[in-house]
């Protein structure tokens, strides 16, 4: 999970759709526009080739009977079918990743380490209700119900996610080893285009850009190299 800016003004259909007696708030270019703020990540997990991919509602507006929270755009977000059926139609107080004054990669620490069959840390910086709140959804997103031996296809997709995120990992891992080989000249060429390929895995852009970020902000060297 990672701050993202959401595109204004609102497409206009959207105020056009909640006047009409069952209107849409599917309309127009709304689910582009969406994918687009959102680069095609769901703002949860931060997968960004998921399967299953849901235009949500940040707050639930229970079947359309809340018609401002339905057509809200600012109430739409890019979401997969893993994280929102687990979020489900929840008025618990979270962390809103459009909001600036929430600043998620400060308040939340990101940790996995790559290797096999570890799991992802998610631990809460600012000890407040809507931090640890947020904190608690992520961890079941990453890790449900990781010591249940029944199957479920939910703590499958768990599964899933958490193996591309130590994909994601590794290849981070190994352009940081790459960069920092002796044999590479520091005002080199190819170190250039390494730092380039490591700070644009780090972007908003990138899947799993939060987990990256902490493994830089954690290390003295990394942190002056890849984030002054």
């Amino acid at each position: 999970m990672i701050n993202i800016e959401k595109s204004q003004p609102a497409p206009d259909c959207l105020e056009v759709e909640k006047k009409k007696k069952n209107g849409t708030y599917r309309c127009e270019d709304t689910y582009k526009r969406i994918a687009s703020d959102f680069f095609g990540k769901c703002y949860l997990c931060e997968y960004d080739k998921p399967s299953g991919i849901n235009i949500e509602h940040f707050k639930p507006h229970y079947q359309g009977k809340n018609k401002d929270r339905k057509f809200d755009w600012n109430n739409l977000f890019f979401s997969c079918s893993h994280c929102n059926g687990i979020k489900t139609s929840s008025e618990i107080e979270l962390l809103n990743c459009i909001n600036p004054d929430h600043k998620i990669i400060d308040w939340i620490k990101f940790d996995i380490k790559p290797f096999p069959k570890e799991l992802p840390k998610i631990t809460a910086i600012n000890k407040i209700p809507i931090v640890e709140n947020t904190v608690e959804l992520l961890d079941k997103i990453y890790n449900y119900k990781i010591n249940d031996d029944t199957f479920s296809s939910t703590k499958d997709a768990a599964n899933n996610l958490r193996h591309k995120l130590l994909l994601e990992i590794e290849k981070f891992g190994k352009l940081l080893k790459e960069y920092y080989e002796d044999e590479i000249d520091s005002s080199s060429y190819e170190k250039k285009i390494l730092k380039r390929k490591i700070k644009k895995l780090m972007s908003t852009k990138s899947p799993f850009s939060a987990f990256k970020i902490w493994i830089i902000k954690e290390n003295i060297t990394f942190k002056k190299d890849f984030m002054t």
